[in-house]
C-alpha cells in the first residue's frame, strides 16, 4: 500500500438479495414479440440458440431456432438444444398463465426428461400445448394457498410429419 493511501475495500451490501417480483421481470404484453425480447434479455441462452417466438396464443406457444446455432459434429441438431427448446416452451407458457391470471411469481424448474427419438436436421420447433383449463384452475388454487405448486408440462420438438423428434416432459414449480 502507498503511504497515505487507504486500500478501500470493495463495498458490500449488508441487506439479503431480494428477488424482484414477476412484474418487473415480465413484459405486460406477453405476445410473441414481447415474449421473444424477455427471453432473450433474460436468459441469454435463448439469444445465442438463435431462438424466434413463433406463435403464442391461447391455445400454444411454439418456438423456433435455427439449425445452423444449434448444430453438432454430425450435420444435426445439437441434443443440448433439443432439450433446451422445450424446456423453454414450458417455462415460458407456465409464466405466460401466470401472468395472464395477474399472479407475480418466479417460476423453477424442478425435473425434466426429454426422449430423443429422431435427428433434427432442419429447423428446431418446440410445440407447448396448454394444459385443460381445470388443470390450471387448480394449479392457479395450490399457488394461491401454498405459495408455491407444482405442474408437469409436456413439450415436443417437431421431426418427421407426424412424428416428433423430442419428446420432452418436465416439472416446474411456481413460487409467490
Amino acid at each position: 500500500m502507498i503511504a497515505g493511501l487507504a486500500e478501500k475495500e470493495p463495498s458490500v451490501s449488508k441487506a439479503p438479495h431480494l428477488i424482484p417480483p414477476m412484474s418487473e421481470l415480465v413484459p405486460d404484453n406477453m405476445n410473441a414479440r414481447g415474449l421473444e425480447a424477455f427471453l432473450h434479455e433474460k436468459i441469454p441462452l435463448s439469444r445465442a440458440m438463435g431462438l424466434h417466438v413463433a406463435e403464442s396464443n391461447t391455445r400454444r406457444l411454439v418456438l423456433e431456432a435455427p439449425l445452423d446455432k444449434n448444430i453438432n459434429h454430425l450435420g444435426t441438431a445439437f441434443g443440448g438444444s433439443l432439450h433446451a427448446l422445450p424446456t423453454l416452451a414450458c417455462y415460458a407458457g407456465l409464466w405466460t398463465l401466470l401472468r395472464e391470471a395477474g399472479i407475480e411469481g418466479h417460476v423453477v424448474v424442478k425435473r425434466s426428461h426429454a426422449n430423443y427419438r429422431s435427428p433434427v436436421k432442419g429447423r428446431l420447433r418446440a410445440v407447448w400445448e396448454r394444459p385443460p383449463a381445470a388443470v390450471v384452475k387448480e394449479f392457479l388454487h395450490d399457488l394461491q394457498r401454498h405459495k408455491k405448486a407444482r405442474m408437469d408440462l409436456t413439450a415436443l420438438v417437431e421431426g418427421n410429419p407426424g412424428k416428433p423428434a423430442v419428446e420432452f416432459s418436465g416439472s416446474f414449480v411456481a413460487l409467490l
